[in-house]
């Protein structure tokens, strides 16, 4: 018995085994017969059943992802840069001797860091920080982050002198833009009507990061002046519920005047707790229109197709948020700093 019991298990074992083998058969079996290889040219990403799947066709409709990706890799290998040359930079430095990176730091380049009641104030107003929230323990907080923000400043000032005379010359490519064909339309307009530089935005009057992005192209035309034009395009997100009504709106009033369009523009960033009909209807009157008329096309919904459009459009771009910016057909997601924009648009005239 006991040797019919071991060839029983012995017997199970290997059924076992095979069962597994076999499972692990039907498993890789079942993935798809993917071929890795060097493509036969740059042009060609894959090819099945003799047609080719083109580099062009792959990207399309993820370009924004892709730059975000390739930008992600940039800036880790540029931080990672600047860390090295902060080091070099401050072993080298005289004063150095036997203090640590942390106390030379304190000591010699971020010194005398001193954080404001201005500073506070400016930055729970700058974040909408309601006061309710506002205690001891998020004023150290905000405090905190303002001193390294203050230290980061003092460090680029710092190698900025030091690299003033001998430069470094950076290899890592950064990132192209990329760039979409996006049509001004029948969009409402400002600025020089033949601006080497044309700026489309899509934007949502109830999303306060487009309050934002209103603040910077405002500091553009300051800048800039008739150099730039700038459209505007509605993209109101679906969890905003004012923010259709708030588009049509603006639309009715463009329908009057322009002016009118870009006046109501203005006044809903700035408050945007006041988007609701009545509300808009005063805003509108402020701004110029004629109220029967406005009253009139807004309780028609005369433009909810033109808003449609605008979104439908957007979405075929492959917009995912807002504010988002196309600069001679250049992406700029998110309501970036000044500084971002003139770079692009300093590029753009320069050509």
């Amino acid at each position: 018995m006991k040797k019919l019991s071991k060839k029983l298990a012995s017997l199970s074992a290997v059924i076992a085994l095979t069962v597994v083998v076999i499972a692990c058969q039907k498993e890789a079996n079942s993935k798809p017969n993917f071929i890795f290889k060097p493509a036969p040219s740059k042009e060609v990403s894959a090819s099945f059943g003799g047609e080719q799947i083109l580099e062009k066709d792959l990207v399309k409709g993820i370009e924004s992802d892709l730059y975000e990706a390739e930008m992600k890799v940039y800036e880790i290998k540029f931080a990672k840069l600047q860390t090295m040359l902060l080091e070099k930079l401050m072993n080298s430095d005289p004063a150095k001797k036997n203090l640590t990176n942390d106390e030379f730091l304190d000591q010699h380049i971020a010194k005398n860091i001193k954080i404001t009641d201005a500073e506070i104030e400016k930055f729970i107003k700058d974040r909408q920080i309601p006061k309710e929230q506002i205690n001891p323990e998020i004023k150290t907080r905000i405090v905190e982050y303002l001193s390294v923000e203050a230290k980061k400043v003092a460090v680029e000032k710092w190698i900025a002198e030091k690299t003033k005379k001998t430069p470094v010359e950076v290899y890592i490519q950064k990132p192209t833009l990329p760039v979409f064909e996006v049509n001004v339309g029948d969009a409402a307009t400002k600025g020089g009507s033949d601006a080497k530089v044309t700026i489309v935005e899509f934007s949502d009057f109830q999303c306060p990061f487009c309050s934002k992005g209103a603040e910077v192209l405002a500091g553009l035309e300051k800048k800039y002046g008739n150099k730039i034009k700038v459209a505007f395009k509605n993209y109101p997100l679906p969890f905003h519920a004012q923010a259709r009504i708030a588009a049509e709106a603006a639309l009715c009033g463009k329908e009057q005047d322009v002016k009118i369009f870009w006046k109501m523009h203005d006044a809903m960033f700035a408050d945007q707790s006041k988007l609701d009909k009545d509300n808009l209807i005063a805003t509108a009157k402020k701004a110029g229109a004629k109220e029967a008329d406005f009253k009139t096309c807004l309780e028609s919904g005369k433009y909810k197709a033109k808003v449609d459009a605008d979104v439908a459009e957007g979405a075929a771009l492959g917009l995912k948020s807002t504010p988002t910016f196309y600069i001679n057909g250049k992406l700029i997601s998110g309501a970036q700093p000044l500084e971002v924009f003139s770079e692009v648009i300093d590029a753009e005239l320069a050509k």
